[in-house]
């Protein structure tokens, strides 16, 4: 699965399936965007964009910033 990584620590992964693209922020960050994900299907740290919807690229964008924080503190 691709995976974003910094400093060798992940940050999202993500992969395409027929309906929908996966993505992968991991735990922490599907809890602290809980609200905003309400509107996708979700597990403990994963988030279906069906493809028939637009991307939410800015949410994607606040997402992967949240890791980046998240990833410079360890």
């Amino acid at each position: 699965m691709p995976t974003f990584k910094l400093n060798g620590k992940p940050l999202a992964y993500f992969a395409a399936f027929s309906h929908h693209i996966g993505f992968y922020p991991l735990p922490s960050t599907a809890k602290e965007f809980k609200k905003e994900l309400l509107a996708y299907k979700t597990g403990k740290g994963s988030v279906q964009f069906p493809l028939d919807q637009p991307i939410p690229y800015d949410l994607i964008s606040k997402m992967v910033a949240f890791r980046l924080k998240e990833n410079s503190k360890d």
